[in-house]
């Protein structure tokens, strides 16, 4: 993706205009995201391929909800159910209902014809049309707020009926190339696909990144006149433009500084290359807001993750999905955690691998404690060594400090969990709960075969099975008695040296201790 920039030629200078920023009234988007992505190789869709942790339609997406609110419309095709139940997901906690209209390309017919699709949802109601359309890609997460503002800024400073993003490439080839007026103002002329350039055109850098700012009154009635005349017999966006052309108006463009910034992702190659990209802008976010990173190259951390001021994160932390930290953490090297949420004060040591649970305040875990879907992990609570837990609550102050699985269980405040504690919660068919009361004492090696319920203040003897209900402050012991047998050990070595050296001496009994034990018993 990386490419130099020519200089001579030029931008749209930043005019004195509105602030735009927040969301802006009258504006609607609309992202193109029904293309099928052929250069990825893929069975699934291109704009569906996570960057950051993150599908890539979700970054237009996202760009345009900041800077347009509810007027958003995304124009789906290949795997259109995929991609609408991503955007769903990815909007539905949001405010204001339905902030995302879905619309569907059912035949490829070209990018004119796919933004024509997206009509409907902007019908005119209680907020009238919209005065201007800004026109995103579903495969370019690079492309910056800051840029698509300027963009629309350049729009209104020009009064343009088009504005266009381009870039300069020393390798244009592939692309749409921007043809300028020979006019003193040089503007847009039209844009002319690859395999529709002349040898003369051919030799153009400008290309066109494919976002554009319209206004609202030219959009649709140019689309209808779009022609399909081309190399690829499809209606082409880029064609409005020379409609515009046509009819007087202006186009104007604003050229990117940065070319790699608007350009979209179209293999695995560039997809690595933006995960890269995007990664170090979340780093540096981050930084920049008060956390601290050890290794910042090491830390990968996905583009949801929301983490709190003061906290230290270790090398080779990997923060995924919607997680969220507090302040004044500290995770230790080799931890990952994705789509948890995390309170202040938490330390997370060394080798731990958590998934969808919830730790309060002041908790320490790990090192190697794995957490399951569904845990969570009360204030001031322990989580030690090689400790699993799944479905499980884990009272405020209680610790499990050592090599136990405790899976769907209710643990009370206070409670000690002893080293080799197992809730047996499958029978092979089913699975069933274990509730343990404030302030009970579980000794080590305890089995709790649920579903059973152990009372408040109970103490559960070491090596303990427990089958059936302990009441509150009661003592159970579930083990065979144990029984010391007096010199069994050294006649079970002696028969052991005999049967090495040769034959048992006669004086000495040919039978086992045990069934010689056996024999004085009855």
């Amino acid at each position: 993706m990386s490419r130099s920039r020519a200089t001579e030629v030029s931008t749209v200078k930043k005019q004195a205009g509105p602030d735009l920023q927040g969301k802006i009234a009258g504006l609607a988007v609309i992202v193109m995201a029904a293309g099928l992505g052929k250069r990825m190789r893929s069975k699934q869709a291109k704009v569906l391929h996570p960057v950051a942790g993150q599908a890539m339609v979700l970054y237009s997406v996202g760009l345009g909800l900041r800077v347009a609110g509810d007027r958003v419309a995304v124009v789906v095709g290949h795997q259109a159910d995929l991609v609408r139940r991503v955007i769903d997901r990815a909007t539905s906690g949001m405010t204001g209902g339905s902030l995302v209209a879905i619309v569907e390309q059912r035949e490829q017919l070209g990018t004119g014809h796919a933004v024509l699709q997206s009509r409907p949802a902007f019908a005119v109601g209680k907020r009238g049309a919209p005065s201007s359309y800004l026109i995103l890609n579903g495969d370019t997460p690079l492309l910056r707020e800051a840029t698509v503002r300027e963009l629309l800024r350049a729009h209104e400073a020009e009064r343009a009926t088009v504005t266009i993003l381009t870039a300069v490439l020393e390798d244009a080839s592939g692309y749409g190339r921007v043809v300028r007026a020979p006019s003193a103002e040089r503007n847009v002329s039209c844009i002319v696909e690859d395999r529709d350039a002349n040898a003369e055109e051919q030799a153009i850098r400008e290309i066109n990144v494919g976002t554009y700012v319209v206004d609202g009154e030219f959009l649709f009635s140019a689309l209808e006149k779009l022609d399909p005349s081309n190399a690829q017999g499809e209606y082409y966006l880029t064609d409005i433009i020379h409609l515009a052309v046509e009819q007087g108006r202006r186009v104007a463009a604003v050229v990117l500084g940065n070319p790699d910034e608007g350009l979209g992702v179209n293999t695995r190659r560039q997809l690595a290359q933006a995960e890269q990209v995007v990664r170090h802008q979340i780093r540096d976010r981050w930084l920049d807001a008060g956390v601290t990173m050890i290794d910042p190259a090491s830390t990968w951390i996905d583009a949801a993750v929301t983490i709190g001021k003061d906290t230290v994160l270790y090398p080779n932390v990997t923060l995924e999905g919607t997680t969220v930290i507090g302040e004044d953490c500290v995770l230790r090297s080799n931890t990952r955690l994705a789509n948890c949420i995390v309170g202040n004060g938490v330390e997370i040591l060394d080798h731990c691998v958590f998934a969808d649970s919830h730790i309060e305040d002041d908790a320490q875990l790990g090192p190697f404690a794995h957490l399951r879907s569904g845990v969570v992990v009360r204030k001031k609570a322990k989580v030690g060594n090689f400790v699993e837990m799944k479905k499980t609550d884990l009272g405020e102050g209680s610790k499990a400090n050592h090599l136990s699985y405790l899976g769907d269980a209710k643990i009370g405040k206070g409670v000690n969990v002893g080293a080799g504690t197992i809730t047996c919660n499958y029978d092979g068919v089913r699975k069933f709960q274990t509730v343990i009361g404030d302030g009970v004492f579980l000794g080590s090696d305890t089995q709790l075969v649920a579903p059973v319920t152990v009372g408040a203040g109970a103490i559960i003897a070491a090596g303990t099975t427990v089958t059936k209900d302990v009441p509150a402050d009661a003592l159970a012991i579930a083990r065979v008695p144990q029984v010391n047998r007096a010199g069994w050990a050294a006649r079970r070595r002696a028969l052991a040296t005999q049967a090495q050296v040769g034959p048992v001496s006669s004086s000495m009994s040919t039978k086992s201790p045990v069934k010689s034990q056996s024999k004085k018993r009855r």
